[in-house]
């Protein structure tokens, strides 16, 4: 009887296959243009994925804490030369990074075709292979990071009292746009989850082309919104948007051939095998080690974050009881002076908010500073800026303790000490401007009755001042339609 070959698996089956497969397309010839195309390619992405600056190196092996580790592998950026302009903040030349890594990509190609025009070599399967999964996994682990931020809601809190009573010129383009997310905070949480499900499909290269679709689109947003409304992340953004679109390059001709031509396509893109077990539980370990950090993890630390530490944009601790509430200012007098309303006194409140939470708000016809970063969040509520953050028209903002017993108000202005200018994120150092000291107050209050304050005290000027403030309830639409009382 003839002898009967054992069956194999499918499992084994559908290695032969893959085998196969890679054997041919890296069989495949490339034309010249393809490889000199490459070498570009090539140079240009690993300057933008991999550090250059010693400076990020220094941050990355001082981590202390297992955040302070994972924070600058998550918010990375291609900085090459910053130009110090509003063209280099805000337009085209934020991008100068991107220009200077392309001559450099060119300069390098050249060379290195130079160098390879004797070699026999016809394709770079392999290191096409690996410049796309490095920008896969940093597409994964900065979108994740991006998205968690929206997933447990902190980048875009809602408006808080003294927003809502902002004139609508008196704000900078951003925080209009920041505001108008933060009012659905359902649809922040929805993009959240998106963004960190396009990020897990990175990790994969089955699904890498779908993660890269949907990364692109919801990158591609949020970029051209950053243009837009000066919001800062625009040049952040638009790098994912990149990096999504060199991922998808690479399976584009199936893609073309499928949906376009409506041919029938096996997919035959080149991936290495590794020739030994211990090998492919290495790279397997490493790959969901990688995933387990920066999903299961890096979540996890986030939501501990928001919800246990408290590093947030707002402050929370509870402000006076009853106090809560917008106040027209009835009487105000400097020195045991009487100062009359006028829209156009320096010196004379306009208005008065206290928070649901310790901040005190007046509004005066006095210009302050615009901090035009985006409220890092932080474990203090001193320390809390997004509320004042890219906002004008005269409002000061104090955090304050309370002392009910002796009715004494500890005000300390917010609007001065250390800001932070440009995009103030957790992952990247921003500039820090030193201005003068915090200005600490001591004020004395009396509630004669449930509506009505009354202030008494020295300003930062060491005149004394009395201030009576009577409270006016106002129906906002935008409370009305979500049910808050």
């Amino acid at each position: 009887m003839p002898e009967i070959a054992p069956k194999k698996s499918s499992r084994y089956i559908s290695k032969d296959i893959e085998s196969l497969l890679n054997q041919a397309t890296s069989h495949q010839v490339w034309s010249s243009w393809q490889l000199a195309l490459f070498r570009i390619a090539f140079i240009f992405f690993a300057l933008l994925v991999v550090p250059v600056k010693w400076e990020w190196y220094q941050r990355f092996f001082s981590g202390k804490t297992l955040f302070e580790f994972l924070s600058p592998l998550t918010g990375v950026r291609p900085d090459l030369i910053t130009i110090q302009s509003e063209s280099g903040r805000w337009g085209i030349a934020s991008y100068a990074t991107w220009g200077i890594a392309l001559l450099i990509a060119v300069a390098g190609a050249s060379i290195w075709t130079f160098l390879a025009r004797k070699s026999r070599r016809t394709e770079y399967n392999t290191l096409y292979y690996w410049i796309v999964a490095l920008a896969r996994y940093r597409i994964a682990i900065g979108i994740i990071a991006f998205g968690f931020l929206k997933t447990f809601p902190m980048q875009m809190p809602y408006p808080s009292l003294a927003n809502l009573n902002t004139g609508f010129g008196d704000y900078t383009a951003y925080k209009l746009y920041w505001q108008s997310v933060g009012v659905v905070t359902w649809y922040e949480i929805f993009l959240g989850y998106v963004e960190v499900v396009g990020g897990f499909l990175m990790f994969f290269r089955g699904t890498a082309a779908l993660g890269a679709v949907i990364n692109a689109g919801v990158l591609y947003n949020i970029a051209h919104a950053n243009h837009a409304y000066d919001g800062g992340v625009h040049v952040y953004s638009a790098y994912f948007v990149l990096l999504s679109l060199f991922v998808l390059a690479y399976y584009a001709p199936n893609i073309w051939k499928l949906l376009i031509k409506e041919q029938d396509v096996i997919p035959q893109n080149y991936a290495p095998q590794p020739q030994k077990k211990w090998q492919r539980l290495v790279l397997l370990g490493f790959k969901y080690s990688l995933i387990f950090v920066f999903v299961v993890v890096l979540g996890y630390i986030r939501y501990d974050m928001h919800y246990n530490q408290g590093r947030l944009k707002e402050p929370v601790k509870p402000g006076l009881t009853g106090a809560k509430g917008y106040y027209h200012v009835t009487a105000f007098k400097v020195n045991g002076q009487e100062i009359p309303y006028s829209p156009l006194d320096t010196v004379r409140w306009q208005d008065a908010i206290f928070e649901k939470y310790s901040t005190f708000v007046f509004k005066v016809n006095k210009p302050v500073n615009i901090d035009l970063a985006n409220g890092v969040p932080q474990t203090k509520d001193v320390d809390r800026t997004y509320e004042f953050a890219g906002e004008g028209g005269g409002r000061r903002f104090f955090y304050y303790d309370a002392d009910t017993v002796k009715h004494i108000l500890y005000l300390q202005d917010k609007n001065t000490g250390t800001r932070r200018n440009g995009e103030g994120r957790e992952s990247r150092r921003t500039e820090q401007v030193k201005e003068k000291p915090r200005t600490k107050l001591v004020w004395h209050y009396s509630q004669p009755s449930e509506s009505r304050f009354i202030i008494s005290g020295l300003n930062e000027k060491k005149d004394s001042i009395y201030v009576v403030l009577d409270r006016i309830d106002r129906n906002y639409a935008l409370e009305i339609s979500r049910g808050v009382q």
